[in-house]
């Protein structure tokens, strides 16, 4: 095999945040088991366009035997990850789950959070005041999300922060997701159409202190 620059990634110092993945062109990195990881020597064309975009400094291109970048069979993998990452969901005529299925726990619901009692201090009332609360599952037409200070909030901020109901949640409105694992795409077109079919009084975006959920 012949002497190239190729990808070198250092799976002590990759945290898994996945921003490698997005900046090669070439689809040559994958996240497997938690860990930035290239899968093929010949998808890797060795320029390093993933290089500065490590926030733990993991990548590295080093000039070692490796086997010569293939920009035919690299094409038609990314074309297979693009036809991959866009083929829709089963529908009804092609699932063969019940057609008629879906869950009661979908249905969008608005209720009045409970003010704690004058001077208690043992347990705080929950300050939820919507069903459901998952990115995914939300209608963009639900009654709450009119005139409201929205809340887009990493799904493990309320885990992380003892105080987030009282805080942070109050009297608003509030949407859930993952930026890590969860597909993005399809967020950014319900964000879109969530903003352009309510009047908004503010959108307040609370994410965790890791380059991954950013």
């Amino acid at each position: 095999m012949p002497i190239r620059k190729i990808v070198i990634i250092d799976e002590e110092k990759c945290n898994g945040c996945g921003e490698c993945v997005t900046a090669c062109a070439e689809a040559a990195i994958e996240i497997i088991d938690g860990k930035a990881k290239l899968i093929s020597e010949i998808y890797c064309d060795g320029l390093g366009a993933c290089l500065g975009q490590c926030p733990q400094d993991a990548i590295t291109i080093e000039d070692r035997q490796a086997e010569d970048f293939d920009e035919e069979k690299t094409n038609a993998h990314i074309a297979r990850q693009k036809a991959k990452s866009e083929k829709p969901a089963p529908t009804a005529a092609t699932s063969s789950a019940p057609a008629a299925f879906s869950c009661p726990g979908q249905m969008a619901k608005q209720f009045s959070p409970k003010a704690p009692p004058a001077g208690a201090s043992g347990d705080v009332p929950s300050q939820l005041a919507q069903w459901p609360v998952q990115l995914t599952l939300l209608s963009p037409s639900a009654s709450y999300f009119k005139n409201a200070d929205l809340l887009l909030v990493a799904d493990c901020v309320p885990f992380a922060m003892p105080d987030f109901h009282t805080k942070i949640l109050k009297g608003k409105a509030i949407a859930i997701a993952c930026p890590k694992l969860d597909e993005v795409e399809p967020y950014i077109e319900k964000l879109a159409t969530i903003i352009e079919a309510n009047d908004l009084n503010s959108l307040t975006v609370i994410h965790m202190q890791v380059p991954c959920c950013s």
